[in-house]
């Protein structure tokens, strides 16, 4: 049914709500969401949980706005850290207006879809779903109609199911108009232009943390968080200098064992990772920064009430 009218020029009626999308680890979950905001405001690594805060991308069209709502990935908890992230994303299931159910389309569909489906159906059984099978790049086109009728078996035949790639850009509008065509008339909740609701030092401590995070073992990412300490605009410039800001931050891990980790031999690693992550927040900021990192040992931080908060969790 259209909600065109016939004196209206063709013009639909504005709409807008919010969507989560789910899936196991490593489904392109935060990929998809940077690819539809247009802009990165969710890290992205191929290590379980990475994602640790509910982030708001903001996709903005003439017609509507979707509310992108990253979350970390739900997952049987092992340490309160884990089960905090649990109850974040359950409170962000039964808050959102759709949910998209990812699956990569170059893995069998398996007991941890189907967890997560059977989970995410008793939260929110009355949040309409919607399947996406992600990295269709990477595949033939009979395995994309492979996975297409596989999910849309797990989720239900009466739901659409839409195959998109966020590296390439395939489908990524097609995925757009169904989301739109999911919500119900009503005012962007964001002015135009806007990308993530999120504060500017948060996205700062996750861009130093994914940048740790790239390449290293398995039992690291867990245990690494990262705090913000100070952020100051650099005042004894020359005059004909450019600004600068001066961000001061702090990684925390564990053990003294993943503190070398981090560092690296002779500081090397932890350079890179300054590096790397500079890059990002010239970019977030728009403008020079200089980068303090620094490595401590907070013992057993995930289990310890008083340490998540001071993280932020």
């Amino acid at each position: 049914m259209s909600d065109e009218s016939p004196d209206d020029g063709g013009q639909r009626e504005f709409r807008s709500g919010f969507v989560c999308f789910v899936g196991r680890p490593n489904t392109g979950k935060s990929t998809l969401t940077n690819a539809l905001v247009g802009e990165k405001i969710a890290i992205t690594s191929n290590r379980p949980q990475t994602t640790r805060h509910t982030i708001r991308g903001i996709v903005n069209r003439p017609d509507a706005q979707l509310v992108l709502v990253d979350t970390p990935g739900l997952h049987r908890p092992r340490t309160l850290l884990g089960q905090r992230l649990n109850d974040l994303v359950r409170d962000t299931y039964s808050e959102v207006d759709v949910i998209g159910v990812c699956v990569p389309a170059d893995e069998p569909i398996g007991p941890g879809d189907r967890w997560i489906v059977d989970q995410v159906t008793r939260m929110a059984p009355r949040t309409p779903l919607l399947g996406v099978v992600t990295k269709i790049d990477r595949v033939t086109p009979d395995k994309v109609a492979e996975q297409l009728m596989a999910l849309s078996a797990l989720i239900g035949a009466e739901r659409d199911v839409v195959p998109v790639s966020a590296k390439s850009g395939k489908q990524l509008d097609v995925l757009s108009d169904v989301l739109v065509s999911m919500m119900e008339p009503g005012p962007a909740f964001y002015p135009d232009g806007e990308l993530t609701d999120e504060p500017e030092q948060v996205l700062m401590a996750e861009f130093i943390r994914e940048a740790a995070l790239e390449g290293v073992r398995d039992e690291l990412p867990h245990s690494l968080a990262v705090v913000i300490e100070e952020v100051i605009d650099r005042e004894d410039r020359p005059e004909d200098a450019p600004p600068m800001v001066d961000v001061h931050a702090i990684l925390y891990v564990e053990r003294d064992s993943q503190k070398g980790i981090v560092i690296g031999r002779k500081g090397a690693r932890l350079k890179e990772v300054g590096t790397a992550a500079r890059t990002q927040i010239e970019k977030l900021l728009g403008t020079k920064v200089y980068l303090d990192l620094h490595v401590k040992v907070a013992k057993d931080w995930q289990r310890d009430p008083r340490q998540l908060r001071r993280m932020g969790f």
